[in-house]
């Protein structure tokens, strides 16, 4: 039997800011929060039955709202990843928005995107419906759009589904940005190398070295992107240590829930099994976190967060598709709903030995 619990932990701008969480009979749980529709926590037991928290992020609330930079957990909107230029155009009309990466492109919908807001929420039975209306140009898009974020525990696994509806034709696609060490929020890069992954694409989106696809393909076999083969991930990283920020793109997406990709902590037994619908998924493994000579970034329990201490897999559609015909459309039209389903299934494997393929 799942249970839910609900609680308020603060305020935003006058508004209370709720947190959910559901516990499964295994010791498996799940935290979100109202403030940026975050994922706060997921608490998985491992092979010994020891249970730890397997995302970075905050113990309150004011650390989300002031030191989130990263997105850890966020619901990331309008537009998760990039759009190059910082613009594009609808219907004859050029929208401008915030060049937030680089000086000169646009990231993660923006100054104010989804993750820096509160949404409504409510709760049906062991369902969690968090709720926002982006306002007709809000961080430069067009249209009213209503978008529903959808939460719900069942076993040892997460459900979410994204949905929006807009007034005018506009730029959509939405992801959440959590943070993964299966050996735990705290163990690092160490233990991240240890990681087993496999991801189901055969190719990726080929991008510019500020990150902006090129419209061409890249295909993986025979190169450091092939992970279509459980392979650990710390052999690969080793090799390139920029590695990994990339678009996957999935295998036949088109045909409905797809499995997208598997990765498991030897040590610990624990694994990730990952399901969606969406063409593509970014694999990141937080080169963006504090270096070995910077102050590190202090997350839950005190924690210092570093690079490579964690791994992203965000299934989304192909960054900047609005500027390539050839990727699948990002825009929506009135009387269209976008919809986005992404499942996260947790377990434990109890031999530590699985097939990897050594590179």
């Amino acid at each position: 039997m799942v249970s839910l619990t609900e609680e308020t932990i603060g305020s935003c701008k006058d508004q209370s800011v709720k947190k959910y969480t559901w516990h499964t009979p295994s010791g498996f749980s799940v935290s979100v929060i109202s403030y940026g529709a975050i994922i706060q926590a997921i608490r998985v037991p491992d092979k010994h039955g020891e249970v730890a928290d397997v995302v970075l992020g905050f113990d309150n609330l004011q650390d989300y709202v002031n030191k989130n930079e990263p997105h850890f957990g966020s619901t990331v909107g309008r537009c998760a990843n990039r759009i190059g230029g910082a613009s594009f155009e609808i219907d004859g009309t050029t929208y401008t928005l915030a060049k937030n990466i680089s000086g000169k492109d646009h990231l993660h919908g923006g100054i104010i995107g989804f993750d820096k807001v509160n949404w409504e929420s409510s709760v049906k039975d062991n369902t969690v419906v968090f709720s926002y209306l982006s306002k007709d140009g809000e961080e430069g898009y067009p249209g009213n759009l209503i978008t529903n974020v959808i939460y719900e525990v069942k076993d040892d696994t997460l459900y979410v589904k994204f949905m929006a509806t807009t007034t005018k034709r506009t730029v959509v696609n939405l992801t959440n940005h959590s943070y993964f060490n299966l050996a735990g929020h705290a163990a690092g890069a160490r233990e991240l190398y240890d990681h087993v992954i496999s991801i189901n694409a055969d190719r990726i989106t080929e991008t510019s070295a500020a990150s902006i696809p090129t419209g061409r393909f890249t295909n993986v076999g025979g190169t450091l992107y092939d992970l279509r083969i459980p392979t650990r991930l710390g052999d690969r990283m080793d090799k390139d240590p920029k590695l990994y920020d990339d678009n996957f793109c999935v295998t036949n997406y088109d045909k409905g829930l797809r499995f997208v990709s598997r990765v498991h902590h030897p040590y610990s037994g624990r694994f990730l099994e990952l399901y969606s619908d969406q063409p593509g998924v970014q694999l990141f493994t937080s080169d963006n976190l504090p270096g070995p000579n910077d102050p590190a970034l202090i997350g839950k329990d005190g924690e210092g967060y570093r690079r490579h201490g964690a791994f992203c897999l965000e299934t989304q559609n192909f960054p900047d598709a609005v500027h390539h015909q050839n990727f699948p459309s990002a825009i929506l039209s009135p009387g269209e709903v976008y919809t986005h389903t992404v499942t996260y299934k947790f377990g434990v494997l109890k031999d530590r030995s699985p097939e990897v393929v050594i590179s």
